[in-house]
């Protein structure tokens, strides 16, 4: 009896010219910090649970990689902590945010007489309120210089 297998061709991840540099630049900052810590490839890939041409794709910054094993070999290496530098500061982001909340709305002033002065715009307005307060049956807590009482 013969087993049949089938290969699947890997599927070609298309990228921006300038995030394909930037994917090329990660893998060799993590090739550089595996040869500072005087690594070997071996090493790594024993540590970090993959093979070796993964690791070798991951130096070379090929995209097609899981996100997975990038973070583990950044685990080997011992610079997780910079995974969380990722999309810190998201000024962009915050902008649109910002751009997006409710702006406060101002109540519109009210409409005086074309011709009226300051001192009877004062008087219309203490009159107003005095007829309120006469009207609710309270007593008007301001002093009132309109002549309706």
């Amino acid at each position: 009896m013969q087993t049949k297998v089938i290969v699947m061709a890997s599927r070609a991840t298309p990228l921006y010219p300038a995030s394909a540099k930037e994917m090329e630049a990660l893998g060799q900052r993590l090739r550089d910090a595996r040869l500072r810590r005087r690594f070997s490839m071996e090493t790594v890939c024993a540590r970090a649970n993959l093979s070796r041409p993964t690791l070798y794709k991951i130096e070379n910054g090929d995209p097609s990689v899981a996100v997975g094993f990038y973070i583990q070999v950044l685990r080997v290496l011992g610079l997780l902590g910079d995974l969380s530098l990722i999309a810190k500061e998201d000024a962009l982001g915050r902008r649109l945010q910002d751009e997006s909340l409710p702006q406060r709305k101002r109540a519109p002033r009210k409409k005086t007489p074309a011709g009226a002065s300051d001192g009877e715009k004062m008087n219309q307005t203490d009159q107003s309120n005095h007829c309120y307060a006469k009207n609710i049956g309270g007593w008007h807590p301001f002093s009132c210089t309109c002549s309706i009482q």
